[in-house]
This record gives C-alpha cells, sequence and structure tokens, in this order.
C-alpha cells in the first residue's frame, strides 16, 4: 500500500496554486508572499497527513520540493540553502509539520480528545516508567505485514514514547507548545 499516487496529486496541486501566488502577486515582500503559501498552499500538502504521511524519501522529498522551491524564488533567498532559507522565513520543513501533525493526533487520541476508541489504536504500558513520561504506549497490532508496519499508529509508537520527560501533558495547548522546544528533527529522514 502506497501513496504514491496521491502524493503526486497534492503536489501537482500545490505547485499550481505557489507558482499562482509568485505571479499573481505584484508585491514582492517576503512576508505577504509566505503568507499566502502558507495559507493557500501548506494545507493541500497536509489535509489528512496522518493518514498518507509519506514513508518513502523520494515522496517526502515530492513533498518537500514545493516549499523548497518557492522559498528559493523569494526575493533575497535564491543564493541560500533550505536550511537557511526556513530559519529566515521562520517556516518549519514540511516533514517536521507532518511529525508533529501525528503526535498532535496522538495525544488527542490518548487524552479523548478525539470521540474515537483509542484502545483500536493504542494500548497504554502499565510497568513501572523509570524514564521519559507516564503516557507511554504499545501497539495493539501485530507487525506481520509491511503494510502494517507504516500505519500511523506503528509510525508514531517510538517517537511517542521517546518524547523526553519535560514535556508537558497537561493541556493540548501546552503539548503543541513542549512539541516546538523538542528536538524532533532527528526523526526526519531529509536533513532540513
Amino acid at each position: 500500500m502506497s501513496f504514491s499516487n496521491h502524493v503526486d496529486s497534492i503536489v501537482s496541486r500545490a505547485n499550481i496554486k505557489a507558482n499562482l501566488i509568485i505571479r499573481c502577486f505584484a508585491s514582492g515582500d517576503r512576508d505577504l508572499l509566505v503568507k499566502a503559501f502558507t495559507v493557500y498552499v501548506r494545507p493541500v500538502l497536509e489535509f489528512d497527513s496522518p493518514v498518507w504521511s509519506p514513508r518513502l524519501k523520494r515522496d517526502i522529498e515530492k513533498v518537500e520540493s514545493v516549499q523548497r522551491h518557492f522559498s528559493k524564488r523569494l526575493k533575497g533567498l535564491d543564493n541560500m540553502d533550505y536550511k537557511s532559507r526556513l530559519e529566515r522565513l521562520n517556516l518549519e520543513s514540511l516533514e517536521l509539520r507532518r511529525l508533529k501533525a501525528d503526535l498532535i493526533l496522538t495525544y488527542k487520541l490518548v487524552f479523548g480528545l478525539i470521540d474515537m476508541d483509542c484502545t483500536k489504536f493504542f494500548k497504554t504500558v502499565n510497568d513501572r516508567i523509570t524514564r521519559g513520561h507516564a503516557f507511554r504506549l504499545d501497539t495493539t497490532d501485530s507487525l506481520g505485514s509491511e503494510v502494517q508496519r507504516h500505519f500511523f499508529n506503528n509510525r508514531i509508537l517510538n517517537i511517542w514514547n521517546n518524547l523526553p520527560a519535560d514535556v508537558d501533558f497537561n493541556t493540548l495547548f501546552k503539548f503543541k507548545n513542549s512539541l516546538s522546544k523538542s528536538y524532533l528533527s532527528k526523526y526526519c529522514l531529509l536533513d532540513c
């Protein structure tokens, strides 16, 4: 089960919108163009990403290429590498944003913020925790097939369990802020 066709489709739609932004805005104001990108293009690339999040490096690179090419076309940034452009524009890589979306969905499932039975995806680990946080999870699936290994619940499990102990689980808002401070890019395949 591969989402490569879906990735091709959304990348195509996102590139069309990104090109329209560059061509149609008379202003060369970087902040305005980045705001337009985040409002009109990023949602196309991120909609339902916990379901289809690419696992193949080539698909991850295809999705990231939309933001990479857009940022390169902005005035004064064409000679910078992608990581520097992201820092200058105060943006995160799309891969990192998908990872955070997965973690936020996991939080919502674990703490009952979504009307869905969490036990279909995860079971809590009730052993004594000596390191990390107290909300460690285990999967309910047996990892029999290659397809199952890349389902949302299996994909996010190790990352969730390895979150630092200082992550604040008290509210969703505090959890999101804690994710911003955590070093999650080590779980990304691309070096951005």
